[in-house]
């Protein structure tokens, strides 16, 4: 492997969601991720056994080795502190006092291997009153105060796909955390624990809705804000052709610009920041935009400051000119997949391979 990541090893206990999203961003930049699967499942493919389970052609399990262990058994367990000790960071995502209970907690690793980071995934974290319950990325956005944020007026909250708490509040504040103590760890030769909590994570993503509700310009109504569709130059609009573009003209001179394509001249159109202007607006934008197909507007839109892109689905999102020139997506084996970010002029990452069977690796390993 190559990327800014080469020469560091991680031992990722096998989980779902956050966890295994967090070794994928890790083993995308060159870092030497090891997966210990369990040994009941030895030689399956990831298809079988979990529905987030992904198989030999899955995404979160890919650019990794995987070993099958037992961690009931001492022998195994003896195994993997073996690995643990020549390595730079784990990630675990049991609930808390588990890895305890299997003599796997943090002192009994960094007594044994100082410079340890030892990244732990939950949804509510290490401590507090909700410690020990189970729980679902939809319950750590809600809680956090994210889920209140997004979905329409007329409707409830809803939740985007586990990409706001699993992937963004939980494994890539995970992973940024692993590599902030490294970069510690290597100036102090110590190692230290990193509790990664979805909810806090997620309630992080908010900074933004905190910083506009502090300068008195966010109510907490969904639909009724700049940024979240209440405005009529901030929203998503369908086509006649049934698809549906985007537009964030947020700046008063890329504003200009789209009133200009759109041949708009309606003198009320210039009420851009009032919000009691906002719902006629957008009744009249809604019917601009319903005129006519998407591939309409992206040819008079697309390119211009007037800040514009089509809603597209991710296939179509691959087969883009500017995402296809950049590369952002590629296929292996046949599955789409989204190429490792962000890019590095020097310590560029390899592409991924693909996932590992479980214990593919056991005779390399152990």
């Amino acid at each position: 492997m190559s990327g800014p990541l080469q020469g560091l090893k991680i031992i990722e206990f096998g989980g779902i969601g956050p966890g295994p999203f967090c070794a994928m961003m890790l083993a995308d930049m060159g870092a030497d991720v090891i997966r210990l699967d369990r040994k009941t499942d030895k030689g399956k493919d990831r298809g079988q056994g979990s529905f987030l389970a992904s198989g030999r052609r899955g995404v979160l399990h890919r650019g990794r080795r995987s070993i099958a262990v037992d961690l009931k058994s001492p022998e195994d367990v003896q195994r993997v502190l073996t690995l643990i000790d020549g390595a730079d960071a784990i990630i675990e995502g049991f609930r808390p006092g588990v890895m305890e209970r299997l003599g796997l907690g943090p002192d009994a690793l960094l007594a044994r291997n100082p410079r340890l980071v030892y990244g732990r995934m939950t949804g509510w974290g290490q401590d507090g009153p909700l410690a020990q319950a189970a729980g679902h990325d939809i319950n750590y956005i809600a809680l956090s105060g994210a889920l209140s944020l997004i979905g329409r007026a007329e409707g409830g909250p809803v939740a985007p796909p586990a990409m706001v708490g699993d992937l963004g509040g939980g494994g890539m504040m995970l992973a940024f955390g692993i590599v902030c103590a490294l970069l510690e760890a290597h100036a102090s030769g110590r190692g230290q624990v990193v509790d990664a909590a979805i909810t806090d994570g997620t309630a992080l993503l908010t900074s933004i809705v905190c910083d506009l509700k502090a300068l008195g310009l966010w109510k907490n109504e969904r639909q009724a804000n700049l940024l979240d569709g209440g405005s009529h130059f901030y929203d998503t609009y369908q086509c006649s052709d049934g698809k549906w573009i985007s537009i964030a003209a947020l700046e008063p001179q890329f504003y200009a610009l789209l009133l200009e394509k759109l041949s708009i001249s309606d003198p009320e159109f210039q009420r851009q920041r009032d919000p009691v202007a906002w719902p006629t607006l957008k009744r009249k934008i809604i019917d601009i935009f319903r005129s006519q197909p998407s591939a309409h507007w992206c040819t008079l839109l697309e390119g211009t400051d007037a800040c514009f892109a089509p809603v597209l689905t991710l296939e179509e999102a691959a087969h883009h000119p500017h995402n296809k020139a950049r590369d952002t997506f590629f296929e292996r084996d046949g599955v789409l997949q989204p190429s490792p970010a962000p890019r590095f002029s020097r310590t560029v990452p390899e592409r991924p391979g693909p996932a590992p069977f479980i214990g593919e690796h056991d005779d390399e390993l152990l």
